[in-house]
């Protein structure tokens, strides 16, 4: 079974003796590893300052990336390495390329120069967060004698963290569900954390989105939906979506997300509905600084059901109805959906279900019975893991503070 939840205090005392704390952030590629990543590492030095102690923090990742990008934005040291990528492909002999076998080459020369990155950075604990730059910097912690700390943010457990959990310290996780599918002599090293989410995602105001998105149709006697199918939208869900309106439109407030591949034809299909409906609906390629107070003006959400979308619906309590990808690794998503409505915290829609008339049934469903829409809220809010960049910062100081 996995570790209780880390004694806040006595972990803070150490770290303020210490009076510095040196730490490896690692992971990125995709913003499932580099939200979390961020966080932690802002948590790391934020708890570190009311200890009364520094934290020096290097996040090692993949040059010209995303994780740099947002290192700089947080004002974290980064380094650059390149390391081996595995591509997948559900058909395992498309896997035999010229690309994989020219990085396979790669991960050794990756495992030296990640030695030399921990031999010089001397850090007191080293973070990976998932992304095929962890494999290398896992590995060298380990050969290295650094104490390392894998996170894991979907159910199922990545093939950078398959491979390094047997070496880690302690095994972060974002559910009780995946505790069982990590090998059996490594079970005792994990401890779920949650998903961290991006801060300002739990500070959202409804009023403030109606006035950011000039929305003079929004009617406020009516509920809100939003749709979204992540940055780059989801032809499916939109098509779903548009197989509703209009009579979606005379229940309740769209604001739909629909990517930007989708946004002409989106748009166009908005144009065309009449006149004393088309307020109601806004439509957008995609949302930036925005997304807090939509969030929080939302009253159900319809969406995909990625790792790092139901961190966010669950910690916020956002009843949500799931239409996962049906292509996701490792079926992750169709998992997820399923873990949430066995547990009444949303509804979903997988696979064959996932029609016109099943979301209808599904979204009115919430929408017009608030009783049922509260208690969804709440069992979704209790599956949720508010402290999680808090708890995952606190597993890394925890062996930082003992590393000697």
């Amino acid at each position: 079974m996995p570790d209780s939840a880390l004694d806040r205090d006595s972990i803070l005392q150490r770290i303020g003796a210490r009076g510095r704390v040196r730490v490896i952030v690692a992971g990125g590629g995709t913003g499932g590893h580099t939200y979390p990543a961020v966080a932690a590492a802002r948590t790391v030095r934020d708890l570190a300052a009311a200890a009364g102690a520094e934290a020096e923090i290097l996040w090692v990742g993949v040059p010209d990336s995303l994780e740099q990008r947002v290192a700089g934005e947080n004002d974290i040291a980064f380094t650059g390495i390149k390391a081996g990528k595995l591509r997948r492909d559900r058909n395992p002999l498309k896997m035999l390329n010229a690309d994989n076998a020219r990085d396979a080459l790669r991960v050794p020369i990756s495992v030296l120069v990640a030695q030399g990155v921990v031999r010089r950075f001397r850090p007191d604990a080293v973070l990976c967060t998932g992304g095929y730059v962890c494999a290398p910097i896992g590995m060298a912690a380990a050969l290295r004698r650094r104490p390392l700390v894998i996170h894991e943010q979907t159910t199922g457990l990545g093939k950078a963290n398959l491979l390094l959990a047997r070496m880690a310290d302690r095994i972060a996780l974002s559910s009780d569900a995946s505790v069982d599918l990590l090998p059996a002599k490594v079970r005792d090293r994990a401890l779920v954390t949650g998903n961290p989410i991006r801060p300002a995602l739990a500070n959202g105001d409804p009023a403030a989105a109606v006035k950011a998105l000039e929305w003079d149709g929004y009617s406020a006697e009516l509920p809100t939906v939003y749709v979204t199918g992540g940055a780059q939208g989801a032809a499916q869900i939109n098509e779903l979506v548009h197989e509703l309106l209009p009579e979606l439109l005379r229940a309740a407030n769209v604001i739909h997300q629909c990517g930007p591949r989708s946004y002409d034809q989106v748009a166009e299909q908005a144009a065309a509905l009449p006149a004393e409906l088309r307020g109601r609906y806004l439509v957008r390629a995609f949302l930036g600084a925005e997304l807090p107070d939509v969030l929080a003006l939302a009253d159900v959400v319809i969406s995909r059901s990625g790792a790092g979308t139901l961190a966010e619906l669950t910690t916020l309590g956002k009843p949500a109805v799931l239409i996962p990808y049906p292509h996701s690794a490792g079926g992750e998503q169709i998992r997820n959906a399923r873990i949430l409505a066995e547990a009444d915290a949303a509804r979903a829609l997988v696979g064959a279900d996932a029609t016109v008339d099943n979301l209808r049934t599904a979204l009115f469903e919430l929408l017009t019975e608030t009783d049922t829409r509260a208690a969804v809220s709440t069992a979704a809010r209790a599956m949720g893991h508010p402290d999680a960049a808090e708890q995952l910062a606190l597993a890394v100081l925890d062996l930082a503070g003992k590393h000697s």
